[in-house]
């Protein structure tokens, strides 16, 4: 009887065995990395903050946005990419007309500037590393130009004398892959705004989703 039953105890133990090995390599294999020459397409969350230095970081404050990514990926882990940001940041005194954009004139006028948009699109470079793993991790720089408008009460746009600008990037981030070509994508970034002649200081947290698609 002992024997009868220690029989059914190691079978059923070789059964849960065979069963987690099975669905663990089920898992694993959900898992398709992107090689050289695939495209990912990613969209992100982000949120950004503005230092207190230059025109706009004197009037500006922080706030949430949008980024759309497209990273290229080539080989011996590097990437190239083009990234799309639009920022809503909020005014540190809300109402204020001077400064970097055009003055309300009107002293009796009931128009007030709440936020600012800035406006992002630019060119990407990515050093990677740990492209065989679910956890990919890497470096970025990138170029590009700056659009920057404020909302005002009356629902019109207004833009500073400058016009557009310009930025650098740096940051570093991470994809981490759960389904096939799917992958979180968390990454923080420090943005350089020139302005008018003046440099703004702004820092982003992102986090979001990125698809690579097959060929």
């Amino acid at each position: 009887m002992f024997r009868v039953k220690g029989t059914r105890i190691t079978l059923g133990v070789l059964l849960l065995v065979t069963l987690t090995g099975t669905a663990t390599g089920a898992r694993a294999a959900s898992i398709v990395l992107p090689r050289a020459g695939q495209v990912g397409i990613g969209i992100q969350g982000q949120f950004g903050s503005l230092m207190k230095s230059g025109g706009l970081g004197e009037e500006f404050g922080s706030g949430p946005g949008l980024a759309v990514r497209l990273k290229y990926r080539m080989r011996y882990e590097r990437g190239i990419g083009l990234s799309f940001e639009t920022q809503s940041l909020d005014a540190r005194t809300p109402g204020r007309s001077e400064g970097t954009f055009l003055g309300i004139n009107d002293p009796d006028t009931t128009l007030v500037r709440d936020r600012v948009v800035l406006t992002c699109a630019g060119f990407d470079l990515y050093q990677m590393f740990d492209t065989r793993s679910k956890t990919v991790k890497m470096l970025s720089a990138g170029i590009g130009i700056a659009q920057v408008s404020a909302r005002l009460s009356d629902g019109e746009t207004q833009y500073p004398l400058a016009g557009d600008g310009m930025y650098l990037t740096a940051g570093a981030g991470l994809e981490k892959f759960f389904y096939r070509s799917w992958a979180w994508d968390f990454s923080t970034r420090y943005q350089a705004v020139f302005l008018d002649g003046k440099v703004n200081h702004d820092v982003q947290a992102s986090l979001g989703l990125i698809f690579y698609a097959a060929y």
